[in-house]
């Protein structure tokens, strides 16, 4: 068998940025958190 080298790039995913994070992504995720939560309670599934 070959061995195969790793390359030296880094494959872009489209995951979060690495030099600061989007506050507003942040602030989104945590309301789409919280609202699912409460729906989760309303309709008696927890």
């Amino acid at each position: 068998m070959t061995a195969h080298p790793a390359t030296a790039t880094r494959a872009v995913t489209g995951g979060p940025r690495e030099d600061r994070p989007d506050l507003l992504e942040h602030v989104m995720g945590w309301v789409l958190v919280v609202v699912f939560a409460m729906l989760v309670t309303r309709l008696g599934l927890l």
